[in-house]
């Protein structure tokens, strides 16, 4: 399984780690100094407060996430990583670890997977794969036949919805608030032609056929708590 390539220029200098529990942090910020290279190793416990790092301090060159935080659901976390810093590879780091939950974000676009419990050797082996702009995830657990089940509809939705740029999703944003394409034109100032052309890159991405279809799948995902402005 692929998610999309993240392409990592040169050596790894500065990573931002996004988990609650200190002790982990602490020892995963040693990893990643002693075994990765990384001299600068930064780490907030929330992601609200993970986002107002990179928007005061910049982007660094890797993020580690754990999707158990206190202020954010599951994948719901990834998503918004991706959104408000699409170049910057996001490696879930999890004690939640299986297939199912591995495939979808991948899916939505993490650059890795590696278990919590995973020894130094395997997040080396990790880096090493996702600086050569490769996916990383433990093998025998994507072998596992459950990987292929299906995934429920809110992770269908989450998996769709990571498809959208930044300006689609605002777009779709405004078409869930009930905003027609000249509206939404003024509010974007951007021509009407242009808005008409996002609409229909919306609704190819989504699989939808309609502007009510992609607004249901946006409630589905409970989709405007996503949006970095929401």
């Amino acid at each position: 399984m692929t998610g999309p390539t993240i392409r990592v220029e040169g050596a790894l200098n500065s990573a931002l780690i996004i988990d609650d529990h200190p002790l982990f942090c602490d020892a995963l910020s040693m990893t990643l100094k002693a075994s990765i290279g990384i001299e600068k190793v930064a780490t907030v416990g929330a992601l609200e407060e993970g986002l107002s790092h990179l928007e005061e301090h910049g982007f660094p060159d890797v993020i580690l996430l754990d999707l158990n935080l206190p202020d954010v659901n599951g994948l719901e976390g990834l998503l918004r990583l991706v959104k408000a810093c699409p170049e910057v590879p996001v490696v879930i780091v999890s004690s939640m670890s299986e297939p199912r939950l591995m495939r979808s974000v991948i899916r939505i676009g993490a650059a890795g997977f590696v278990p919590k419990h995973s020894p130094r050797a395997t997040f080396r082996q990790a880096f090493d794969k996702i600086m050569r702009g490769e996916v990383y995830a433990p093998e025998d657990a994507l072998a596992d036949s459950d990987v292929d089940g299906p995934p429920s509809a809110r992770e269908d939705a989450l998996v769709r919805l990571s498809h959208l740029t930044r300006q689609q999703a605002r777009i779709l944003q405004l078409i869930c608030e009930g905003q027609m394409n000249k509206q939404i034109a003024y509010e974007l100032s951007i021509a009407e032609t242009t808005v008409k052309a996002h609409v229909t890159a919306i609704m190819r991405k989504l699989g939808v056929q309609s502007r009510t279809q992609a607004v249901l799948i946006a409630q589905e995902a409970n989709f405007n708590s996503l949006l970095p402005d929401a």
